[in-house]
């Protein structure tokens, strides 16, 4: 497969690509890449350093006839999500990612793709390595733990850095230049459970939620997709209310920032109410199958015998942690009333978690108004702390103001349309993405996000459109040799 792959053009930028895919990178685990992008740097003879957050830096000197043009970051993180349908059999600790060709796609068997940010971060390696490319001097910033906080980009020391633009590449859309986005905060709910035995002829099922699309919590929040969680949520507070249903445990969705595609509840009813169970849940999901045929036409609900468990939860606490789960405020909170079809703020319920005398729920707040983010994350707090959890509010990071004036932006949009013919779409995302951070440490410096397009991201439907890597590598080189004089 990845022989296929790495005849695709341009070579060198598949070929990267490959080798990154070849080593595990989740967030927080980037060591391995990491350690090959350090030592790729170091065989190159550029001058390169790791610094304390694990983030790397490479510098590269301007081509001749090129030194007195303006500083180039070019930057993109190394981690990627980790993700794969349940019926996978995949370790993302031990294993590459299994990548095919699928017409003018490349994806992974049943996992995510890593093109978020793997491509953008070939990119830069192929520049790098280059020979016959024009450009200014060049650092190259590879950071560490975009997906899961943003602590590389936190961590960068804003006074090495002497470019006076950031080229970052981890837009997702060939005919988007981004140039702001929303900040966000992590809001963790925890507390005890109260547990009691289960009665002595009730019945044990585990019910299970898959097969929704997910996605980029950012990015695809927008388009109505079924949240797992909220929808096994709604089965089990139903099924409580309306048959005695007791739940004995919840393991629901999973990163913060993927919309949650599968969750699983181990659960008890009376064995008189097995037959009415079973018919509730067949009618439960004509009903979510309804709401959901053209977001999640995949969805499927199973209903499983399984062993009897230990404990259930009370009557009196599983009626607090269904009805919290229940009022949680999920997907677009607020839209743009100043940028036409933007999301404003939002809230993806990432996680819910319920074992052995411990819950956990996990949400991420994202904002452009940093007023708007913590009104939404104070909401979730009000809905949760009736259930005695103890709710933080974690990892918050800034928003990217846009600035459409900056040249930089200027010089983009009109090479974009004198190479394609067409303008550029210039704008904001609702995504968290590194500028916001690196910008405020450098206020003076200007930033622009793009990339080729990728679909799916954070989610095994990832994929990169191979025709667009190829114009999208056509349009960075292209940019590289026209920046201006300092």
């Amino acid at each position: 497969m990845n022989t296929q792959i790495s005849q695709l053009e341009p070579q060198a930028l598949w070929r990267h690509f490959i080798d990154l895919n070849a080593v595990p990178r989740g967030s927080g685990d980037e060591s391995r890449a990491v350690a090959l992008v350090r030592d790729f740097g170091e065989r190159l003879g550029l001058a390169t350093s790791v610094d304390d957050s694990g983030n790397v830096i490479i510098r590269k000197p301007a081509t001749p006839g090129m030194e007195q043009r303006a500083g180039i970051v070019l930057q993109g993180h190394l981690d990627m999500v980790h993700q794969k349908n349940a019926d996978t059999d995949f370790d993302f600790a031990t294993q590459g990612i299994r990548m095919r060709v699928d017409g003018d796609w490349v994806r992974a068997e049943g996992t995510t793709l890593g093109a978020d940010n793997g491509i953008g971060v070939a990119a830069i390696m192929a520049i790098l390595e280059s020979d016959d490319i024009p450009h200014p001097p060049i650092e190259a910033l590879f950071t560490v733990d975009e997906e899961s906080g943003m602590t590389g980009a936190m961590g960068v020391d804003g006074k090495l850095l002497a470019g006076s633009i950031l080229l970052n590449l981890d837009t997702e859309d060939e005919d988007e230049l981004t140039i702001g986005c929303a900040g966000a905060v992590n809001v963790l709910a925890t507390g005890s459970c109260s547990e009691e035995e289960p009665g002595p002829q009730d019945a044990a099922f585990v019910l299970s939620l898959k097969g929704l699309a997910g996605g980029h919590s950012g990015m695809d929040i927008h388009r109505g997709r079924g949240n797992a969680n909220k929808l096994l949520n709604r089965l089990l507070f139903l099924g409580a209310e309306q048959l005695g249903l007791r739940v004995a445990a919840i393991d629901a969705g999973g990163l913060r920032n993927a919309i949650p595609r599968e969750a699983t509840a181990r659960v008890t009813i009376a064995a008189s109410r097995i037959a009415a169970f079973t018919d509730f849940i067949a009618e439960q999901v004509a009903v979510l199958r309804s709401e959901y045929d053209a977001t999640d036409p995949n969805l499927e609900v199973r209903l499983e015998p399984a062993e009897r468990p230990r404990s259930v939860l009370t009557t009196d606490f599983q009626a607090r942690l269904l009805r919290a789960v229940y009022a949680c405020p999920n997907g677009i909170f607020r839209m743009s009333p100043a940028i036409e079809g933007l999301v404003q703020t939002s809230n993806n319920l990432a996680s819910v978690r319920a074992a052995d005398g411990r819950f956990a729920v996990h949400c991420l707040v994202r904002g452009a108004v940093d007023s708007e983010k913590l009104d939404l994350a104070r909401a979730i707090r009000c809905a949760f702390e009736p259930t005695g959890a103890t709710v933080e509010f974690t990892g918050a990071y800034p928003g990217w103001t846009p600035r459409p004036e900056a040249p930089i932006v200027q010089l983009m949009s009109e090479s974009f349309v004198g190479m394609f013919g067409r303008k550029p779409k210039v704008l904001a995302c609702h995504a968290g993405l590194e500028c916001g951070i690196l910008g405020a440490k450098k206020p003076e410096m200007q930033m622009i996000s793009f990339g080729p397009n990728i679909r799916g991201a954070h989610s095994p439907d990832e994929q990169v459109q191979i025709s667009s890597v190829q114009r999208f590598w056509r349009f960075l080189t292209e940019v590289l040799a026209k920046i201006p004089a300092r």
